[in-house]
């Protein structure tokens, strides 16, 4: 998966912001500094493993709610259909 070329991403501080240039989807999308790093990975393609094990190497977390974490993300760019699959 690989997040859309139609998306153009901003590190603002703590914060990503994520701004469509085309689509269905018209709007901006805030996201932590977290969320932000999952966003920025998925600008080449990945698969969810590879995100997961990335940031289980940075962050001192249970694999559980890091997945859980990871999905809720990725759930979210599905909705705005921000994501090549």
């Amino acid at each position: 998966m690989k997040l859309k070329s139609t998306f153009i991403t901003h590190n603002s501080g703590n914060e990503q912001l994520m701004i469509s240039a085309g689509g269905d989807f018209n709007g901006m999308v805030r996201s932590n500094s977290t969320a932000g790093e999952i966003i920025d990975m998925m600008k080449k393609e990945i698969t969810r493993e590879e995100i997961i094990a990335a940031m289980l190497e940075k962050y001192e977390v249970e694999e559980s709610v890091l997945s859980a974490d990871v999905d809720k993300v990725i759930g979210k760019l599905r909705e705005i259909g921000a994501i090549d699959e």
